[in-house]
C-alpha cells in the first residue's frame, strides 16, 4: 500500500458537508475494500484506517454500516478500536464477541423507503463538482495501482456527482476510426491530439492518459467515446505493446473495459476536465490578487490638481488684449 491509504480524502469529505450530497457511505466501502485487499498492515496504514473509519462509521446509514461490519469481522487484521467501534469486540476484555450474539431474535420492523422526489433526483444528478474536487479525483486515479482504480470506477457510477455530457455520436464514431488508425501506424502525437480533441481535454490531461503505464486512464477514455470493445482491444495490441505483449493485462483490461459503465467514464471525464480549472486558477491567482493590490495603491498614490478642468469659465480676451 501507498504512503496514505486513502489519498484526497480531506477534499473529498468536503462534498459530504455540502446540501443534496452524502459521499461517505461509497468513501467508508472504498477505503474498506482497499483495506481488505493487503494481508498485513504496517502502523502507519493501521493508524489510517483507525481514524479514518472510525469518523465514518457513525455518519453512514445501516446498510453500508452492515457491509463493512461483515467484511471486517472476518478480515484477521482488523484493528481493535474499528472492531469496538463496530460492536464485535469487547470494550473492556479486548476479545472478539461470537457473532452469533450480534443476531437479534426479533427481527426489527424495517421503516419505510420514502421514495427520493423528482426535485430531489435532478438536484442529485446535477450536483457539479467544485475545481479543487476534481483535481482531488484526477489525483486520486492517478496516483492509485491498478486494484484501486477498478475500485474507485465502480464507486464513481453510485455518487451523484454531474457526469459530463456524451460525446456527440458522429464526433465519436469519427474519433474512433482516426484513434484506430493512429494506433495501428504507431503515430503517438496525432493519437494524443485527436483524443484531447474528441473528449475536450487539454493536451496535458490527454497525454496523462496515452502515457499512463497501466491502460485504465486510456480505458476510461475510450468508454467515454462508447468505442467497441474489439476496436479498444486493437489500439491495446498495437499502441501499447508493454501491454499488448503481456495476455494477462490485455485480459484484465479488456474485462475491466466490458463492466465500466458509462456513467463512471463520463464522471472520471468530468473530473479530468474540472482539475484542469484548478490549476490555472492556483497558478494565476498570485499574480492576480498582486496586480489587484498595486494597482489599488497607485490609485491611492495620484494627487489631484489644485484646480479642476473646467471649474472655472474661460476668459476669451481679442487680438488686442481686450476682454470682449
Amino acid at each position: 500500500m501507498t504512503k496514505s491509504l486513502f489519498p484526497g480524502f480531506d477534499g473529498l469529505m468536503n462534498l459530504s458537508r455540502r446540501e443534496g450530497v452524502d459521499v461517505r457511505p461509497t468513501l467508508l466501502r472504498v477505503l474498506t475494500d482497499l483495506y481488505v485487499q493487503a494481508p498485513a498492515h504496517n502502523a502507519d496504514e493501521q493508524r489510517q484506517f483507525v481514524e479514518l473509519a472510525t469518523r465514518l462509521i457513525d455518519q453512514v446509514d445501516d446498510a453500508t454500516r452492515a457491509a463493512v461490519k461483515a467484511k471486517l469481522a472476518i478480515y484477521p487484521q482488523t484493528p481493535v478500536p474499528v472492531l469496538q467501534k463496530l460492536g464485535l469486540v469487547a470494550a473492556q476484555e479486548g476479545r472478539r464477541v461470537p457473532l452469533a450474539r450480534e443476531i437479534p431474535a426479533p427481527a426489527p420492523t424495517p421503516s419505510p423507503v420514502r421514495t427520493p422526489t423528482a426535485a430531489e433526483l435532478r438536484m442529485a444528478a446535477n450536483m457539479a463538482m467544485q475545481p479543487k474536487e476534481a483535481a482531488e479525483i484526477h489525483d486520486m486515479f492517478f496516483g492509485a495501482a491498478a486494484s484501486q482504480r477498478a475500485l474507485i470506477l465502480h464507486n464513481l457510477a453510485q455518487t451523484p456527482l454531474k457526469a459530463a455530457p456524451r460525446i456527440p455520436t458522429v464526433r465519436a464514431k469519427r474519433a474512433i476510426q482516426i484513434l484506430e488508425m493512429a494506433a495501428i501506424a504507431g503515430d503517438v502525437e496525432n493519437f494524443t491530439f485527436e483524443l484531447g480533441d474528441s473528449l475536450i481535454l487539454p493536451s496535458r490531461v490527454a497525454a496523462q492518459i496515452v502515457d499512463d503505464a497501466s491502460g485504465e486512464a486510456l480505458a476510461v477514455a475510450a468508454r467515454a467515446l462508447d468505442m467497441p470493445s474489439p476496436v479498444f482491444q486493437r489500439i491495446l495490441l498495437f499502441f501499447k505493446p508493454e501491454i499488448g505483449n503481456s495476455v494477462t493485462d490485455v485480459y484484465r483490461l479488456s474485462r475491466l473495459y466490458d463492466r465500466l459503465s458509462d456513467r463512471s467514464a463520463l464522471v472520471m471525464l468530468a473530473a479530468w476536465r474540472g482539475s484542469t480549472l484548478a490549476v490555472t486558477r492556483a497558478k494565476y491567482q498570485p499574480s492576480l490578487h498582486d496586480s489587484e493590490r498595486q494597482r489599488a495603491r497607485a490609485g491611492a498614490s495620484q494627487t489631484r490638481p489644485g484646480v479642476q478642468p473646467g471649474s472655472a469659465p474661460a476668459v476669451r480676451t481679442g487680438t488686442d488684449g481686450s476682454d470682449r
